[in-house]
């Protein structure tokens, strides 16, 4: 959502009445969203316009809906952003580039939020290898599923993540929609994209990438708080028997569907 060419939203929520708990779908609905003010909200003008013209097949005059053409934009920040777009029509992908920076760049830890994690070779690479290399790496995912392939899909990849030295949270007795990473106090994301194969490669998203700032601390202290409402998965509770092993080595044949 955009206002004005100076106030944007961001993040998981949709608009249905599930997403704001008037109602209860899947228990408890937890999402995270975040408010950008300035020059930040002018990219998520442009990222709109982008997708309009895309549906429409009108051009649009993206400068007429500049909101500083006569007067400087004097909204300032204790940290930087930056707005970004994630498209299946380009050969990047943006939005697994931006979780694969933090990953990779981290030193003390990687806090993760996210309803489906189901992810390739390279995004399960990076988050072993940080974690054997001594990153506190945990991620919170849904106890209650809204899809259950994709709910036993995800829980496919404990096994490996938790050996690797990851702690897996279940938010328990509702939904976990809220997709963020913070990482050292320094580093975090909001935005819509899922890990899963469909929102990293083929689906419309956006974000927004946060460098320093006393948002970082507020991203942080959500998830903290989160993990007071979750269980932590254990390798033997992920173990499952040779029947739901068996469904859940053909469900990832299909991952990438997923």
């Amino acid at each position: 959502m955009v206002i004005d060419g100076t106030t944007a939203f961001t993040g998981g929520a949709n608009l249905a009445d599930e997403y704001i708990n008037v109602i209860e779908k899947h228990g408890h609905w937890r999402d995270t969203g975040i408010r950008v003010d300035g020059a930040a909200a002018w990219s998520f003008t442009l990222m709109f316009l982008e997708m309009w013209e895309l549906c429409t097949k009108q051009s649009e005059d993206y400068f007429s809906y500049y909101p500083w053409t006569n007067d400087s934009c004097e909204t300032v920040s204790d940290g930087y952003l930056q707005p970004y777009a994630d498209s299946p029509l380009d050969a990047d992908n943006v939005g697994e580039h931006v979780y694969l920076q933090i990953i990779n760049n981290a030193k003390d830890y990687v806090y993760i939020s996210t309803p489906y994690l189901i992810v390739d070779d390279s995004m399960v690479s990076a988050l072993t290898l940080a974690a054997k290399s001594g990153v506190d790496i945990r991620i919170i995912t849904p106890q209650r599923w809204d899809k259950w392939p994709i709910h036993m899909t995800t829980r496919s990849y404990y096994r490996e993540l938790i050996r690797a030295g990851i702690k897996i949270y279940e938010y328990s007795g509702g939904f976990n929609h809220a997709k963020t990473f913070v990482s050292d106090d320094r580093t975090a994301t909001v935005g819509t994209t899922n890990l899963d194969f469909r929102s990293l490669y083929l689906h419309f998203e956006c974000g927004v990438l946060l460098l320093e700032g006393s948002v970082i601390q507020t991203i942080k202290d959500d998830f903290v708080n989160t993990l007071e409402h979750c269980h932590q998965v254990t390798e033997e509770e992920c173990t499952p028997n040779l029947f739901v092993r068996t469904i859940q080595d053909v469900l990832r044949l299909f991952a990438p569907l997923m």
